[in-house]
C-alpha cells in the first residue's frame, strides 16, 4: 500500500508525510477488520489520499460520502484521476470510480424534450428574454451531452440562474422512472447509477448517503465500507434530510396540479389546505412542545385528503405511455401525504415548530426534524457497514467521545467497538499562529457589537492592514462591522457576504492582500485562502446555537432529561466544532503565519471555556492586545 500511496503523492506533487502514512494504514486496517474507525486528520495531512488509496485497494466497493460539492469536486476532478494514473502500474487491478449525486444535479430529457407541466398540468410556454435564451443555451448542451454520452451534470452546463435550471431538470419525486419513461434508456441520472454499479469507488454526499441507508430507499449500489469525510458535517446533513416541511402553498400546488386529473379530491385537498392556513396563522411561531388542536385536525384532514386523492387517480392503461403530468401530481399527493401523516402522529422522536417566513418566501410553514439521528445511524448504518470517519475536527474538549455518541457509536464501556486516532497536522501551530482573546471586552450582548467591539476590530484590521477574514454569529453584525470599518479605514477595501455571490468574493479577497472579508456560516467552513491574503481571523463570539432554535433548544431539553448537561452535550458541542473550523481558516500552509482573534472574552472566563479551547488548534494564547496588534503590524511589513 505504501508503493501505491507514495505514487499518488508524487503525482500530485506531494511528499510523504507520516500522519498520512499512519491514516493510510489505520483506515486499510478498519475495512479488513471490519471496526468502526475516527480519524482526527488536520489540515495539510493529505486526508483524501490517506482513505482513497486504500479504498482502491479493498476488495470490495467502497463508498465515499462527502458533505460539499466542492470536496466532491476535488475528489473526482483532481485527487481520484491523479491516483489512477500514478498507481496504475502497481495497483494490479483495473481502477474504476464514479460519482453519484442527487437526481435534480442531472438534467432530466423527458422535461427538456416533452416539455414543463405548469400547476394545473398544461406545458409552460419558453421563457423569453435573457431567462429563454439560458434556457435555450441550457437546451442545446443537454442534447450535445446526450449525443455524446456526457453525464449532464450542472457542475459541467453552461452558466445559469436557479431558476433556469428548475426548467430542464426534476427532483426526485417528480421523475417518472425509467420503466415509464420514452427516454430512460438516455437517463443522465440512471446511466450514472450504471456506472457507479460497475465501479470500485463511488463518490457522494451525506445526504444521498442518509436517503440510502437511513430512510431505505436504494440510491447507491451495494457497498460493505463507505468513508465519510467531512463528518463533523454528518449529523447537520442526516438531519436536514431527515426533515420536512408542509405549508399551506404546498397543498394549494398539489391541488391544482392534480385538477386534470381527479377534480373532485383536488378540491376537497383544496379545503383541507384553507384549514391548515387558518390553523397555521392562528399559532406563535416557534416549537409546539404539545399540538394544539386546530393543527392537529388540519394535518389529520390534509393527510386524509392527499390519501382519498392518491387512490382517486386513474390507473394507465396496459402497454400505455405514462402521463407526465398525473405522474407527477399523484407524487406530490404521495409526499403530502407523507409528510402530513409523520406530523399528526406526533412522536416522541420527533420535533415539530412553525417556521415564520414572508409571503413573498411561501408565508409560514410546519417543519419536522427527528430529535437525535444517532440511533438511526447506529441501526441502519453501523449495524450493517464498516464506517470510517475523518475530518480536521472530530476530537472536542480533547477526545472523540461526543462526536462518536453523535455518530451512534457507543461507549467501550457500553459495548461500541471503534477506535479513534488523531494523526496530527505538519503545521507548528504554535510557531505559526497566535490565539487571542479580547479579554477585556464586556461580554457580548443581545443587541449586537459595540463601540468597545467595534474599536477593536478596527484597531486590530489596521495593524494587520487588511489581510482579515471577518467570521460573525448574524449578517446583521457582518454589516454592522463591515460599515464601520468603511468609514474609519476607507483606504482598505471592505467585502461583505451579500455584496456578491461568495465565489466573487473569494476571488477579490484573494486578489488583494488590503482587502477585509466579512461572513456569516457559510464562510466559517471551506473558505481556504492561503497565504498573506489572511493573516487575522476575527470571530465576534463564540457561535452558540441560538436559545430559540426549536430543534437545537429540544435536543438540549432530552439530554438534561437523560441525565447528561445538555447545555455541555449541545450547545458546546456546536460552538465548539464550529469554532474549529473557524479558527482553521488561518492556518492552510506551512508557510502561513497570523492571528486568531476572538471578541468573547468567555473562552477564558467561563466554565466551558476549557473545553472550547482544547477543540482549537494548538496556538499559542494571549490575552494582551497589544502583543496581537505588534505581531499582526510585523507580518504586514508595518
Amino acid at each position: 500500500m505504501r508503493e501505491v500511496l507514495g505514487a499518488a503523492v508524487a503525482a500530485v506533487g506531494g511528499s510523504e508525510r507520516p500522519g498520512q502514512v499512519q491514516m493510510a494504514e489505520a483506515v486499510s486496517a478498519a475495512m479488513e477488520s471490519g471496526q468502526h474507525l475516527l480519524v482526527q486528520a488536520g489540515t495539510g495531512t493529505g486526508k483524501s489520499l490517506g482513505y482513497l488509496v486504500p479504498a482502491l485497494l479493498h476488495k470490495d466497493r467502497v463508498v465515499v460520502a462527502t458533505a460539499t460539492l466542492a470536496l466532491q469536486h476535488q475528489l473526482v476532478e483532481r485527487d481520484i484521476p491523479a491516483l489512477v494514473e500514478a498507481a496504475a502500474g502497481v495497483l494490479h487491478k483495473d481502477a474504476t470510480y464514479a460519482v453519484l449525486k442527487g437526481r435534480s444535479n442531472y438534467a432530466c430529457l423527458h422535461r427538456v424534450r416533452e416539455g414543463v407541466p405548469d400547476d394545473q398540468g398544461a406545458l409552460v410556454e419558453l421563457p423569453t428574454g435573457s431567462l429563454g435564451a439560458e434556457v435555450v443555451a441550457l437546451r442545446e448542451w443537454i442534447e450535445a451531452e446526450a449525443k455524446d454520452g456526457g453525464a449532464g451534470e450542472r457542475d459541467d452546463a453552461p452558466r445559469h440562474t436557479e431558476q433556469v435550471w428548475r426548467q430542464v431538470s426534476v427532483s426526485a419525486r417528480e421523475c417518472i422512472g425509467a420503466a415509464k419513461c420514452a427516454h430512460g434508456l438516455e437517463c443522465f441520472a440512471e446511466r450514472a447509477k450504471d456506472k457507479a454499479a460497475r465501479s470500485q469507488l463511488v463518490v457522494t454526499n451525506h445526504s444521498l448517503l442518509a436517503i440510502d441507508a437511513i430512510e431505505g430507499i436504494p440510491m447507491i449500489p451495494e457497498y460493505g465500507v463507505v468513508v465519510i469525510d467531512e463528518a463533523h458535517e454528518l449529523t447537520a446533513r442526516v438531519t436536514q434530510a431527515a426533515t420536512d416541511e408542509l405549508s399551506p402553498n404546498d397543498v394549494d400546488r398539489t391541488s391544482r396540479r392534480a385538477q386534470r386529473h381527479v377534480e373532485m379530491e383536488a378540491d376537497e385537498l383544496a379545503d383541507a389546505g384553507d384549514v391548515l392556513r387558518r390553523a397555521i396563522d392562528a399559532a406563535p411561531g416557534g416549537r409546539l412542545e404539545t399540538i394544539p388542536s386546530d393543527i392537529a385536525d388540519a394535518l389529520a384532514l390534509v393527510r386524509d385528503a392527499a390519501r382519498t386523492l392518491i387512490s382517486a387517480f386513474p390507473k394507465a392503461a396496459p402497454g400505455a405511455d405514462a402521463d407526465a403530468g398525473a405522474t407527477q401530481a399523484k407524487a406530490w399527493a404521495q409526499e403530502l401525504f407523507s409528510t402530513a401523516e409523520r406530523m399528526a402522529a406526533d412522536s416522541e422522536y420527533d420535533v415539530l415548530w412553525i417556521s415564520e417566513r414572508e409571503l413573498r418566501h411561501g408565508g409560514n410553514r410546519l417543519c419536522v426534524a427527528p430529535l437525535e439521528v444517532a440511533g438511526p445511524l447506529r441501526e441502519k448504518l453501523l449495524a450493517d457497514k464498516t464506517v470510517v470517519f475523518t475530518s480536521a475536527t472530530l476530537k472536542l474538549g480533547g477526545d472523540f467521545t461526543s462526536v462518536a455518541g453523535s455518530f451512534g457509536l457507543a461507549r467501550e464501556a457500553e459495548g461500541g467497538s471503534w477506535q479513534g486516532i488523531d494523526v496530527g497536522s505538519p503545521f507548528d501551530y504554535a510557531q505559526q499562529s497566535i490565539l487571542y482573546v479580547a479579554k477585556d471586552l464586556p461580554l457580548p450582548g443581545r443587541d449586537g457589537l459595540g463601540k468597545a467591539q467595534f474599536d477593536e476590530i478596527v484597531d486590530l484590521i489596521d495593524a494587520a492592514d487588511g489581510r482579515t477574514l471577518g467570521l460573525f454569529s448574524s449578517r446583521r453584525a457582518a454589516e454592522a462591522a463591515a460599515d464601520e470599518v468603511r468609514i474609519r479605514l476607507p483606504h482598505l477595501t471592505t467585502l461583505c457576504q451579500g455584496d456578491a455571490q461568495l465565489p466573487e468574493l473569494a476571488r477579490q479577497f484573494v486578489s488583494d492582500p488590503h482587502t477585509c472579508l466579512f461572513g456569516t456560516l457559510s464562510l466559517w467552513q471551506g473558505l481556504d485562502v492561503p497565504g498573506e491574503t489572511c493573516q487575522l481571523v476575527l470571530i465576534d463570539r463564540i457561535p452558540f446555537p441560538r436559545p430559540d432554535d426549536p430543534l437545537m433548544s429540544a435536543r438540549q431539553r432530552a439530554a438534561d432529561k437523560a441525565g447528561s448537561n445538555g447545555f455541555m452535550a449541545v450547545a458546546a458541542t456546536h460552538a465548539a466544532l464550529l469554532l474549529a473550523q473557524g479558527a482553521g481558516r488561518l492556518i492552510r500552509t506551512t508557510e502561513d503565519r497570523g492571528v486568531v482573534a476572538v471578541l468573547d472574552p468567555r473562552l477564558v472566563t467561563a466554565r466551558y471555556g476549557g473545553f472550547l479551547r482544547a477543540t482549537l488548534p494548538p496556538m499559542w494564547m494571549t490575552t494582551d492586545g497589544q502583543i496581537a496588534r505588534k505581531a499582526l503590524k510585523r507580518l504586514s511589513g508595518q
